[in-house]
Order: structure tokens, then C-alpha cells, then sequence
């Protein structure tokens, strides 16, 4: 479904394809904005839209395989709510007649006002909380990584206990091929 089949759905509820149009477009730019200002927008029983920051890396260049350098960027994120998951799973029944989203809630829409101080926290509590995530994924990553080279240091003994075990085979086959051959001396 595109936008234009988006108003047409839409039309027929509000009274015209224009306002229709007008409120697409509306709803649409009000997430974009909020996004870009950082801010997360959750539409309860759909999903939540939000910023996130993404940290310079390499990659590789998939034609010539060499690594390249990636900038930090910052990319849009939407997370589907529970009740939109449920629905696209098919362990809830889309309804028929009624809104597949759930009105929300008596007093969460009376637009409730937000300072600029009250966002300058909000968002500083979230930069926090970021850092703190980051620092608990490098431990956990570094402690991965130690687990992993012990785990390299055992396999890597683990095959010369194997290796030995077949060269006792391999010695077995060689005095057998040598007793065949004394055999079909005797006999010729």
C-alpha cells in the first residue's frame, strides 16, 4: 500500500479524499518531526518511531572486498507495539468492524504540556542511560572475546590428541600392504 492508497482508505471514514490527504500528511510530518527533534512517538497498540545513533565502523566494500571507513550517522527506528505484532502473527483476529488499534486510553490525549527544561532532563536521563548501556555491551564483548580464545586454545589441542589416533591406523595398513606383498612374493 502506498500514500495515495493510504487516503483512499481513509477517505471514505473522513468525509473526502482531501481530508484525508490533509491528515496523512499531517500525522506524517508531525512523527517526522518529533523523530528528528530525538524525541520517541509511540502510538500505543502499533509501535514507537525513534532516533537512534549509530557509531563510526568498517565495512566492506562488497564489489572489491576492501574495508572502508563508515561515518556516525543517525537513523530512524520504529519498533512494532505488542498488539501489531500479535495481529501480523495471527494469534489475535483483525476485527471486522472496529479499529485494529485500540483507542488510547481516557487522559492520554489531553495534550499534556512539556517544558523545555522538563525535555532538556528527558534527554540527558537518555544519554546517560545510553552510556551505561555501551559500557556494559564492551565488557560483555570483551569477556565474549576472552571466552572465545579459551574455547580457540582447546580445540586447538583437541585435534593432536586426533591426529595420533589415526596414525596408529595408518601404520597398521602399511604392515598389512607390506605382509600382502611378501604373500604374493612367495606365491610368484
Amino acid at each position: 500500500m502506498n500514500k495515495a492508497q493510504l487516503v483512499e482508505a481513509i477517505a471514505d471514514k473522513l468525509g473526502g479524499r482531501q481530508q484525508a490527504a490533509d491528515a496523512v500528511d499531517i500525522v506524517l510530518d508531525a512523527i517526522i518531526r518529533a523523530v528528528v527533534a530525538g524525541e520517541r512517538v509511540s502510538v500505543t497498540g502499533f509501535g514507537s518511531f525513534e532516533k537512534v545513533n549509530r557509531p563510526a565502523r568498517y565495512a566492506r566494500n562488497p564489489q572489491t572486498g576492501e574495508r572502508v571507513r563508515v561515518k556516525k550517522t543517525s537513523v530512524p527506528r520504529f519498533r512494532a507495539g505488542q498488539g501489531f505484532k500479535d495481529l501480523v502473527a495471527g494469534t489475535k483476529k483483525l476485527p471486522k468492524n472496529d479499529v485494529a488499534v485500540k483507542k488510547a486510553p481516557k487522559g492520554s490525549l489531553s495534550g499534556g504540556t512539556t517544558t523545555k527544561k522538563a525535555a532538556a532532563k528527558k534527554a540527558t536521563a537518555k544519554k546517560a542511560a545510553a552510556k551505561k548501556t555501551t559500557a556494559k555491551k564492551t565488557t560483555a564483548r570483551k569477556a565474549t572475546t576472552k571466552k572465545a580464545t579459551a574455547k580457540k586454545t582447546t580445540a586447538k589441542k583437541a585435534p593432536a590428541k586426533k591426529t595420533t589416533a589415526k596414525k596408529a591406523p595408518a601404520k597398521r595398513a602399511s604392515a598389512r600392504k607390506t605382509t600382502a606383498k611378501k604373500a604374493t612374493a612367495r606365491r610368484g
